[in-house]
């Protein structure tokens, strides 16, 4: 064995099984739902009350946020009382659902301010780090999945785990009454099938989080700070 390989982790099949065989936490799961319109009449907002409702029947906790009020990104407002709020949200939540109209064959702008408000890390705490999530869009003409797949380019980013399953409604026009609430059809049962998966996945991951996301490299960064503060006699 090379000397690089002396610090590897110490990883063995029996010590990380153990390490995530954990009591499972049996509060309901905590779910934030970020939509990208700031319309009234607003197809991604019908769409994530529908995940709303559907996640609410399986017993989740559910918030969703309004971006009306939330200032264009600048580095600066981070006293904003909306940015306070989507930021505490976060930090509250164990899963996200995103839903984002597509435009221009991309996400809104609506949308990646509310992202872009969200750090990857504030202080010790990673507002989206672990989350599990889920990513849908609603499209006005025909089916198209360009924004889900930037959606989980962002997740990624986020450092997110974002389910396989994912939800895109094209002619969304079509798919809702005219109280908001979607059709019955094949999308309807989509939108259900990743809820589902959402629900499942919080459920065996949220208590998991530490063990799944601690990384070598991070370590290793962490015991050459505390090397040099010694070294300095701090």
């Amino acid at each position: 064995m090379s000397l690089i390989d002396d610090d590897l982790p110490p990883h063995q099949v029996d010590t990380v099984l153990q390490s995530l065989a954990v009591e499972p936490s049996t509060h309901a799961p905590r779910v934030l739902i970020l939509y990208g319109s700031l319309r009234e009449k607003s197809f991604s907002r019908y769409l994530a009350e529908e995940c709303q409702r559907v996640l609410t029947r399986f017993g989740a906790e559910v918030r969703v946020f309004k971006p009306n009020g939330l200032p264009v990104f600048d580095r600066q407002s981070n006293d904003h009382p909306e940015v306070v709020r989507l930021r505490q949200l976060s930090i509250w939540s164990e899963a996200h659902v995103w839903v984002s109209p597509e435009q221009h064959g991309s996400m809104t702008a609506a949308f990646k301010n509310q992202i872009d408000w969200l750090p990857l890390s504030d202080g010790a705490v990673r507002p989206t780090q672990g989350r599990t999530l889920a990513v849908l869009e609603v499209s006005g003409g025909s089916q198209s999945y360009n924004a889900v797949n930037q959606l989980r380019i962002l997740g990624r980013w986020m450092r997110m785990f974002t389910i396989p399953n994912q939800s895109s409604v094209p002619q969304a026009w079509r798919e809702f009454d005219d109280d908001g609430r979607m059709k019955p059809s094949g999308y309807r049962d989509r939108v259900v099938d990743v809820m589902e998966e959402l629900f499942r996945m919080t459920l065996l991951l949220r208590d998991r989080v530490d063990v799944l996301t601690t990384r070598y490299s991070e370590q290793k960064q962490l015991a050459e700070q505390g090397k040099l503060k010694k070294g300095l006699g701090v």
